[in-house]
């Protein structure tokens, strides 16, 4: 565990899908289960996909989405935790793959060389979901030790209501260890 403030430090990764929107959930969450948070954002997700003003404001920290220059400081400390909420199709499968194109992925794609445990909630549309590359990426991240919330597609239901999507399971998926 680093020490910040006597807390441990979790990172949030958030991906561009319209429920991201809600990641202050995940924020409040994690603050009220004793973890420091920052945010690290896709660059796709940055894009007013989230209220970027306000995380900062509840992180007390900037949102990190490209990566520091050689001479700059680490604006966060190493993670004893990471969660994707909400993951995308997009991320998942590049993460797999080890494409770390972007800080989001790089950082992914590194947790595991670190045994950093990261627990994901996933937000991809049944369509995608049946992809065949997802489900391998899938496969390959569940064994690497990766935990898997259960899938939100964000569909409607018969009601025309959508389910909520359940910040704090991914808090749940790190505890269960």
């Amino acid at each position: 565990m680093t020490e910040q403030a006597g807390k441990p430090f979790l990172y949030v990764v958030v991906c561009a899908a319209g429920i991201a929107a809600g990641v202050s959930r995940l924020i409040t969450a994690g603050q009220g289960r004793g973890w420091e948070v920052g945010v690290i954002a896709t660059p796709v997700a940055m894009n007013g996909f989230f209220d970027t003003a306000a995380v900062q404001a509840q992180t007390g920290r900037a949102i990190r989405s490209a990566w520091r220059t050689p001479g700059d400081p680490r604006p966060f400390p190493p993670p004893d935790a990471i969660v994707v909420a909400p993951a995308t199709f997009n991320t998942v499968n590049k993460w797999a793959a080890g494409l770390a194109d972007t800080l989001a992925v790089a950082t992914l794609c590194e947790a595991h060389g670190l045994g950093v445990p990261v627990a994901v909630l996933p937000c991809v549309g049944d369509a995608l979901a049946a992809h065949p590359a997802y489900q391998d990426s899938l496969v390959r991240l569940r064994g690497m030790g990766v935990r898997f919330g259960a899938p939100y597609s964000g569909e409607a239901g018969e009601d025309g209501t959508r389910p909520g999507f359940g910040w704090e399971r991914a808090l749940d998926l790190l505890e269960r260890g």
